[in-house]
């Protein structure tokens, strides 16, 4: 099977088809490499654009993936607007999560290199280009983003990554103030009235 693939790198865009995997994610998950045949690359350093017959990228330089293909997400899932720095990538999407999570109390944590987001705009991160690309789904390599702007506490998604854009925490409340003690007051010890001594006997 083959699948149309943008893959983005610190220092430019290769593009072209993945052999032999059903699903980016298969491929970008299991393999240390992605090789992309009938590759074209795009420099961001205003080179013009060549192409290759084969371009091998390794896994931990792919900074963001995306394919012509519609990978699959929880039926029921929830999606939290959130943007991420990616070398020198702006990418702004949605974030599936399941239904009720709380990033503060949930147990599982992402197991895999990539996450998922949809509804993607994708722009560089200087604002030097003019047009911004959109597609519909993207793989972002999470070890290597370096600022999330999301309504939800998201490090252990983005290890190292810093946060912006979380609601300020509520001040803790004040100390109260020590009541003044009255000072104690010695007990008065009550008068003992003191006998006439008797008369001696005549």
């Amino acid at each position: 099977m083959s699948i149309r693939v943008d893959a983005y790198t610190a220092g430019g865009i290769v593009s072209g088809t993945v052999e032999g995997a059903e699903h980016l994610r298969t491929q970008i998950e299991h393999a240390p490499e992605l090789t992309v045949i009938d590759a074209s690359w795009a420099s961001l350093g205003g080179v013009d654009p060549r192409t290759g017959s084969i371009a091998t990228i390794p896994i931990d330089d792919l900074l963001i993936a995306v394919a012509d293909e519609d990978p699959s997400t929880a039926v029921h899932a929830s999606f939290h607007p959130i943007s991420l720095v990616v070398g020198p990538y702006l990418i702004a999407g949605d974030l599936p999560t399941l239904p009720g999570f709380d990033p503060g109390r949930a147990l599982t944590r992402p197991s895999g290199e990539f996450v998922l987001l949809r509804d993607v705009r994708l722009d560089l991160a200087d604002g030097s280009n003019d047009t911004a690309v959109q597609c519909p789904y993207a793989f972002v390599n999470r070890y290597s983003v370096e600022r999330v702007t999301a309504d939800l506490m998201l490090g252990f998604f983005f290890p190292g990554a810093v946060m912006d854009g979380l609601p300020d925490p509520e001040p803790a409340p004040a100390p109260a103030a020590p009541t003044a003690t009255p000072p104690t007051t010695a007990t008065e010890v009550p008068a003992v009235a003191q006998e006439a001594p008797e008369a001696a006997p005549a």
